[in-house]
């Protein structure tokens, strides 16, 4: 895995460090250990939902340009297992997932493997504001548009990295910096995600 991470550009000495020393086969299905580490997405315990390819999610946290310190929000928690590279990054981490079980066994695994997540049920498209503002914004799931709800909560000179849908036939992973109390976006190349639900994304009804 590290080095097709290496061969696919992944170049933060923070990055492959929290990519090395995560465990990933704590974080997908007994089924797929074997599985793990291949550079593909695997489903986890709820319908329709899986955890990235792990070039996905190192794409991802690069992107942020995590420092040791920050504060950073991960939304679309899953298997929990992008919040616990980005908090191996340094980050003090908040995610927030809206299916329950989801949640709740994402936290007790994040809290027995002792990564610094603190892990949240609701809305994810619309933040976290009792624990904003935030140094970098990672979604893990197709927005139809800009969270604007997200984007409103990073502090002057933060990251968001989200899935923007394009076109029916894929996503345009898109970061967002807030430059002068302006939103500046750029495109980080095509992606494949799993939609995102909410108040700010795609109804449930979508997706059927």
């Amino acid at each position: 895995m590290m080095a097709s991470l290496i061969e696919h550009g992944i170049r933060s000495p923070a990055v492959l460090h929290a990519m090395a020393g995560v465990p990933r086969e704590e974080f997908v299905l007994e089924a797929d250990r074997d599985h793990a580490y291949a550079d593909r997405a695997l489903p986890i315990d709820a319908p329709g939902q899986t955890i990235s390819q792990p070039l996905m999610v190192a794409v991802v946290v690069e992107a942020l340009e995590l420092h040791e310190g920050d504060r950073a929000l991960d939304v679309g928690t899953g298997s929990g297992y992008q919040a616990a590279v980005m908090a191996a990054c340094g980050a003090h981490v908040v995610s927030i997932e809206r299916v329950g079980s989801l949640a709740q066994t994402a936290a007790e695994r994040l809290r027995r493997l002792q990564y610094d997540v603190e892990v949240f049920e609701g809305d994810g498209t619309l933040g976290v504001p009792e624990r904003a503002p935030f140094d970098a914004i990672a979604v893990g799931a197709a927005a139809p548009r800009l969270p604007v709800a997200l984007a409103r909560q990073l502090v002057e000179g933060g990251r968001l990295v989200v899935p923007i849908t394009e076109n029916p036939g894929g996503e345009e992973l898109t970061r967002l910096r807030l430059v002068d109390g302006r939103w500046q976006t750029e495109s980080l190349g095509p992606c494949r995600f799993v939609p995102l639900i909410g108040a700010d994304g795609y109804e449930v009804a979508d997706t059927d």
